[in-house]
């Protein structure tokens, strides 16, 4: 044993040196590695391995204070120009436009904080799936411990309604059965047995092997831990949780274009300073046109749109039962084209049912039920989830006058349970467990109320029955029979032979009441489904078929672990169903899914999918998941039906489109007027628009743009998956901003040829239209349709009439002359009034034409899903 750090762990702590996987390794080289003995450790020894390993506890991440979690949204490069923005605005004077600013800014901050703060870690939800105490030997004799204090090389009795305490290799063992669906996403209880395994046994085959936080149901066994703590599968996924995972498409595409944004900014800045210094201009005026200019093209409104937005989103959410914990999650959701789903749980009960009881013929037999409920309801040993499916149909058959007279218990050497009964002094061995066991001690069979010799062709059938059964991802068990002794009164192991085979008794966890008409409407929205589970291919594809959704391809864990990240990211586009994943592989899946372009979903209830909700780019839970998914998760759906996954990708798709709306507004006509001004001082012989009147037409602007969080969106704009597309949104500022400039330059045409050397007229002049272009226009940016058969909000109309009003009525009025406006004549308002009306019929058409020519644009690169029930491909 070593002190130091696991391989490609940042966890320091004393660990066992590390070699091949424990359950793959011969019991007598893991005790040797372990200086173990079946027998267990001395006090001193566990003592002193206590202090050199430390406690058996899953570690946490020390989480920052809440103020440096707070300061820390502040890096935003955008929320950095806003700020910079506030402090120059206040440096010459201007503390409203400052204040306003700052507040903005403020709030925004702090409703995300607010919003996205967790009150503690998932890593320390995960400390209470530990046992508190452990029975173990020290000193050659039993003894309780705290669960905290048990080391590598301790050996522990578990039983029956235990939590398995750390991972450990199985010693000795008797019926032991485990639930590790936790783990592994297998609804069933697995049987565990110490055998050897071959070393390319996954963890999901380690049937040697005990892990931490997962279940006795059953049985007896004597263990020897080998990982504690943050070294166990389980400290594995509490690890992943305690890493800050990677950025989400929000936050990748917002930081891009807050440094777009910034960089424009500075050269306009720069551009004009240095023009105006070169031409001998008063540096104090150019400076103060310069911070307005930038001020001028800086999104200023973006945090409040984009908060608001997305808070507006989230509470029509809470309407439909959806706890958004992540605001960002809203846009996420509506860019969602990729949502990958755990199979237990998510899209299926996890609830055992018995769905086939049939006879050898293959037809339903009520025979066959009968001899399956006397040997469930009589066995000895514990329930398990299959016997309660059996004796849920116990009314439908008759059991009465049955006795039980002894049983031969289930074992693993045998792989079934015999109960010997008697009824009206007729008595019989009833047999039940693995079909190709029970097949093999069956010399007949039963049709028809008849015993017939068994055939190779019937056994034959009877084994191709079998297969047809688990490829439909059922769970088999086969029951047979046969008569014995009336006076027989012990049941033996070699008893199990010469019998009467009767038929199969087939088990399900069947799909959710709604999951297929989710999954169609999210094919039809765009957003392909990838299902990943820990579970077997056959039961995947099984439920896949029951849900019709198109499968292209079969991934398994062992497969993905061998493939470099490359290769995964080639392989992930052709599969459909992912199985026997485990926690880490389901996350290399998502992350691969991310790197080819996707946004991705995850839709999971267990604890192994809690580090794949937290890398995928929206996290979905439901109500009812263990405490550590909720945590992890982004979004919870506290309504157990997923439909109200499709209402919220469309809400996700209306937030995101509202938010689209002011990128545009304000990365065009904003930046076509500032870059028109930024010419003008250039050429003019006078600054076209004083600093102050460029901050006030900056101020009408943002009050015109106030109601966009309530305006609705077009129903075709929510029918695609929707992304911010850095690309486009630079391809449609040049355009439009250079339509924008186009008539700028036309306006200043008209009024220095109109009225030639009058400054206050062209800045007034130029003031009324450059603000009334750049409002008005949104009535046509915020649609693809005729804007006329597309209703804005009537908020939205609103502020921006009342936003032109106020600013073509201020010349006309006292306040207008403090300033700097003066009264313009009609020639030129009607001058004005007409380049307006040109300026908005070319803005429709190239709109129209851009919307034509660029809508695929943003689209993902995901191929479009077919439709569930579309043909799959052979």
């Amino acid at each position: 044993m070593r002190w130091g750090r696991r391989p490609g762990s940042a966890r320091a702590g004393p660990v066992v040196e590390q070699g091949p996987a424990a359950w793959t390794q011969p019991l007598e080289a893991l005790l040797a590695r372990l200086h173990g003995s079946p027998s267990g450790l001395s006090t001193a020894e566990a003592e002193s391995r206590l202090a050199r390993f430390g406690h058996n506890v899953l570690g946490h991440e020390r989480r920052r204070a809440p103020w440096v979690e707070f300061l820390a949204r502040f890096r935003n490069p955008l929320v950095l120009v806003l700020l910079f923005s506030s402090v120059v605005l206040a440096v010459v004077h201007d503390v409203t436009s400052s204040t306003i600013i700052a507040v903005i800014v403020l709030m925004s901050v702090t409703l995300d904080f607010v919003q996205e703060h967790r009150a503690g870690q998932a890593a320390e939800r995960l400390r209470s799936s530990v046992a508190l105490r452990a029975r173990v030997l020290r000193q050659g004799g039993a003894r309780e411990v705290p669960a905290s204090e048990l080391v590598p090389g301790d050996v522990v009795l578990l039983a029956a309604g235990n939590v398995v305490p750390a991972d450990a290799r199985l010693l000795e063992a008797k019926d032991l059965h485990v639930n590790q669906a936790m783990l592994t996403g297998e609804p069933y209880p697995v049987e565990k047995r110490p055998v050897e395994l071959p070393p390319s046994t996954r963890l999901s085959e380690a049937d040697n092997t005990v892990f931490a936080g997962t279940a006795v149901i059953g049985g007896a066994a004597r263990v020897l831990v080998f990982a504690t703590g943050v070294h166990t599968q389980m400290g594995d996924i509490a690890h992943a949780l305690s890493v800050t995972p990677p950025s989400t498409a929000f936050e990748r595409e917002t930081r891009q274009f807050g440094l777009m944004v910034m960089r424009l900014t500075m050269l306009l800045v720069l551009f004009v300073l240095a023009t105006h210094l070169f031409a001998n201009r008063p540096p104090l005026e150019s400076f103060l046109f310069a911070v307005a200019l930038a001020v001028g093209l800086t999104p200023e409104l973006l945090p409040m749109v984009v908060s608001v937005t997305l808070a507006r989103g989230a509470l029509r959410m809470a309407r439909q039962q959806v706890i958004v914990k992540r605001l960002s999650a809203v846009h996420d959701l509506g860019g969602m084209d990729v949502l990958c789903t755990d199979k237990t749980g998510t899209l299926t009960e996890a609830t055992i049912r018995l769905v086939r009881h049939e006879d050898t013929s293959g037809h339903e037999s009520g025979r066959v039920l009968e001899l399956a409920l006397l040997t469930s309801r009589f066995a000895a040993g514990v329930p398990n989830p299959m016997d309660a499916a059996i004796l849920a149909r116990e009314a439908e058959v008759d059991v009465r006058g049955w006795h039980k007279v002894d049983e031969v218990p289930f074992d693993f050497e045998r792989r079934r349970v015999s109960v010997l009964m008697v009824k009206e002094g007729r008595c019989v061995l009833v047999v039940k467990g693995a079909p190709e066991d029970v097949l093999r001690r069956s010399t007949r069979s039963e049709e028809a109320g008849r015993v017939l010799a068994l055939t190779p062709e019937v056994r034959a059938r009877l084994q191709a029955r079998y297969a047809a059964l688990g490829e439909d991802g059922l769970r088999v068990l086969a029951v047979a029979w046969r008569d014995a002794p009336a006076e027989a009164r012990v049941a033996r192991p070699e008893d199990e032979e010469d019998l009467v085979f009767a038929g199969y008794v087939a088990f399900l966890d069947p799909p959710k009441q709604g999951a297929r008409a989710t999954l169609v409407a999210l094919a039809n929205l765009g957003v392909a489904t990838k299902v990943v589970s820990g579970d077997d291919a056959r039961v995947a594809l099984h439920v896949c078929r029951q849900l019709d959704v198109e499968t292209e391809g079969v991934l398994t864990g062992q497969e993905v672990a061998g493939l470099d990240e490359a290769a995964l990211e080639v392989r992930v586009e052709q599969a459909t169903v992912f199985a026997r994943m485990s926690p880490t592989e389901k996350s290399r899946v998502i992350q691969a899914l991310r790197r080819r372009g996707h946004v991705v979903g995850f839709l999971g209830d267990g604890i192994n999918d809690a580090p794949s909700l937290k890398a995928a780019d929206v996290g979905i839970s439901v109500d009812g998941a263990v405490d550590v998914a909720r945590e992890a998760a982004d979004l919870i759906l506290l309504r157990h039906d997923l439909d109200v996954l499709r209402d919220g990708v469309l809400e996700g798709r209306r937030t995101f489109g509202n938010v689209m709306k002011y990128i545009r507004m304000g990365t065009s006509s904003n930046f076509g007027n500032m870059l028109s001004m930024a010419g003008a001082s250039v050429v003019l012989p006078f600054i076209p628009m004083r600093p102050l009147q460029i901050l006030l037409n900056n101020l009408l602007y943002d009050v015109s743009e106030l109601a966009i969080p309530l305006d609705s969106v077009d129903a075709e704009q929510v029918q695609r998956p929707t992304r911010w597309d850095l690309r486009g949104v630079r391809l449609f500022m040049a355009i439009f901003g250079a339509l924008s400039s186009l008539f700028d330059v036309a306006t200043f045409t008209v009024l220095l040829s109109l009225f030639p050397g009058d400054v206050a007229l062209f800045r007034t002049g130029w003031f009324m239209e450059s603000l009334t272009t750049q409002v008005l226009v949104i009535f046509i940016i915020r649609t693809r349709r005729n804007p006329l058969r597309s209703r804005p909000s009537p908020w939205l109309v609103l502020t921006s009439l009342g936003a032109v009003g106020v600013g073509c009525a201020l010349p006309y009025v006292g306040m207008g002359r403090w300033f700097g406006f003066v009264p313009p004549p009609a020639s030129v308002v009607f001058a004005l009034a007409s380049l307006v009306v040109v300026y908005l019929l070319f803005a429709l058409w190239l709109n129209r034409a851009f919307s034509r020519r660029f809508t695929g644009a943003a689209r993902p690169r995901a191929r479009t899903p077919a439709a569930p029930g579309a043909r799959r491909r052979r």
